[in-house]
């Protein structure tokens, strides 16, 4: 793979309307619940090891089978949202998280904690494949980075929440049963996702590309494109440009060959970085570094604080700055403040100020730039026929990353200390060079010029 230089953004693209914007952030609260229902069990691992006598090793695939349920969701939500469409999708995920949360927190015993957590994961893995496909699908080419970017920075939000309302619950509903209270939150922000949903459109772009131009063009009017007739040619020439005459396109073939080499390679730089492995433990991280429970909840809180306020810088510079130079000054910062963090926990008597400054500091390189960068990559660099498959692969690859971490993380980190940390900054140098070397840019192109400009 080379990188490709693409072209500036076209004026015509420069409209967005609050149409726009309101159905793109309808579709962002899944990032929302995708935050909260994956950072909310990091307040109750210590009460679900004690409440089902769990080893380390059973707490990680505890917390892990979220995630083993993401990297199935993720990996047979883009077929159907290609042929059924982005908000039946949708839809099914608002539906999925409802019933995950309330039977997360009436599980009477461990395996029923486990299935529902499971059910919550398909929920995130699918949301993580449909809801930037939809935005992207929304959004003209000048703004789509920051529209798109709308649904980590609800990603981020919906962590943050998970943070405050586990250290909120953990004071005013003390005792065993606390994570009960925790888990079954989730449900009030999955039910206002549903009704959301429901009047949700589809997109125009899947409708172009199913032949249903009606509905595009009445889609692309209600939504206040500046030339609907227009933009529905331009869908309608690249759908016979990339081929899309072929019924289902194979996404593993020559033509397809960058995008997907750059989604695997994103996705899995993503969770090198030890991300997930600091949200789901952060409170026990904060505990190898001196804190106390109390403590070490509200460093969290600031950690999510930090993640949410950095992710808002980063939809001020996404568009403007490009993609692959947030992840420049992103590697070389996560990378550094790993280092420290790691430095700090091998330490005779480890400074826990300079332990959170140094998680802070990751957290706020992280979000502005691999966290804001991710999503918006998968949803834009594949051509439009194969962009659910592509985003599917993206989001399995990503899962199947995250799930490992997740579940080997206590065990390691145990075992070594930390050493872990070392590891995880030394994937972020190994990620400059990537972006350096192999990964386009793909600011500001057209979707439907996408296939022609990134070979």
């Amino acid at each position: 793979m080379t990188p490709t230089v693409l072209s500036p953004p076209r004026d015509d693209e420069a409209r967005v309307t609050a149409a726009i914007v309101v159905s793109a952030l309808g579709a962002a609260l899944g990032g929302l619940l995708f935050g909260f229902d994956t950072a909310v069990i990091s307040g109750t691992t210590a009460a679900l090891q004690a409440r089902f006598a769990l080893s380390d090793g059973a707490l990680g695939f505890t917390v892990a089978s979220a995630l083993i349920g993401t990297v199935i969701g993720s990996l047979i939500a883009g077929a159907p949202a290609d042929r059924y469409g982005r908000k039946p999708m949708l839809l099914v995920v608002a539906i999925a998280y409802v019933v995950s949360s309330l039977g997360a927190a009436l599980a009477g015993n461990w395996a029923m904690l486990l299935a529902f957590r499971f059910l919550g994961g398909l929920a995130i893995g699918a949301a993580s494949v449909v809801t930037p496909v939809y935005i992207a699908e929304v959004s003209p080419a000048r703004f789509r980075g920051r529209l798109v970017a709308l649904n980590q920075l609800n990603i981020v939000l919906g962590i943050l929440i998970a943070f405050a309302s586990n250290y909120a619950i953990a004071q005013v509903v003390p005792g065993e049963d606390s994570w009960r209270w925790m888990l079954g939150i989730v449900a009030v922000p999955s039910a206002i996702f549903l009704a959301v949903t429901l009047a949700l459109p589809d997109t125009p772009r899947w409708y172009a590309v199913n032949g249903r131009e009606a509905q595009a063009l009445a889609v692309m009017r209600r939504l206040g494109f500046a030339a609907p007739e227009a933009e529905l040619a331009r869908m309608q020439d690249a759908r016979a440009r990339d081929g899309a005459a072929e019924a289902a396109p194979r996404l593993f073939q020559r033509r397809y060959a960058t995008p997907v080499g750059c989604a695997i390679a994103i996705a899995m730089f993503n969770q090198l970085s030890g991300i997930n492995a600091l949200l789901y433990y952060a409170p026990r991280i904060f505990a190898l570094g001196g804190a106390g429970a109390d403590s070490a909840l509200l460093q969290s809180v600031a950690v999510g604080g930090t993640n949410l306020a950095f992710t808002v810088l980063a939809l001020f510079l996404i568009d403007r700055f490009g993609r692959k130079p947030l992840l420049y000054v992103g590697s070389v910062a996560c990378a550094a403040t790993l280092i420290l963090v790691g430095i700090q926990l091998e330490a005779a008597r480890p400074d826990g100020t300079l332990v959170l400054l140094g998680l802070m500091g990751f957290i706020a390189a992280f979000a502005v730039s691999q966290g804001a960068v991710i999503w918006v990559f998968l949803s834009e660099v594949f051509p439009s026929e194969v962009r659910g498959k592509g985003q599917a692969l993206g989001s399995t690859t990503h899962w199947v990353m995250a799930a490992a971490i997740t579940w080997l993380f206590p065990v390691v980190a145990g075992a070594l200390g930390g050493f872990v940390f070392f590891f995880f900054g030394a994937m972020m140098l190994a990620q400059l060079v990537w972006v350096r070397r192999f990964m386009p840019e793909t600011n500001g192109v057209a979707l439907e010029d996408m296939g022609a400009r990134v070979h």
